[in-house]
């Protein structure tokens, strides 16, 4: 396969219709009153579990900022670990932060949003070594992600 020419939204569109085909034609569906519960109910349980979890996010990202030299001691490997994690994290949770009003509005770009969070979250768990994160928690989010997809417009 040719690859000159061809961008990371290629890759990406690609990406989003293998796993369409796999986590919404080949898997079970959820029911549908199920999948209305999540759109219609999902947005408000991730703005109180942010709103409740701030405090705590913002002293785990101060805490985190003043230990990251200290990560290196545990050496190279270890550190720079630390410090993607960290990043990634935040990009994570900026992109669910703001894809919350796109969510109560159904919109599609809050749906995208979502779907790149989970795309981050994959390559943090592959960053960290967690297959337990990566297999179920990724796929999981995937499977819920694609299976609410059509709500969105």
């Amino acid at each position: 396969m040719d690859t000159k020419g061809k961008d990371y939204k290629f890759y990406l569109n690609q990406l989003e219709d293998t796993l369409s085909l796999y986590l919404v034609k080949k898997a079970p569906a959820l029911p549908p009153g199920l999948k209305e519960f999540i759109v219609k109910y999902g947005p408000w349980i991730t703005l109180v579990l942010i709103i409740l979890t701030l405090p705590l996010i913002l002293a785990v990202f101060g805490l985190g900022t003043v230990l990251a030299p200290f990560s290196f001691m545990g050496g190279l490997r270890v550190g720079t670990g630390y410090i993607v994690t960290l990043v990634l994290s935040a990009v994570q949770l900026v992109l669910e932060a703001v894809a919350i009003p796109g969510l109560f509005k159904r919109q599609k770009k809050a749906w995208y949003l979502l779907y790149y969070a989970v795309l981050i979250g994959v390559v943090e768990n592959v960053v960290r070594f967690d297959v337990g994160g990566l297999i179920i928690g990724s796929l999981l989010s995937l499977y819920i992600l694609f299976q609410i997809r059509e709500y969105y417009k």
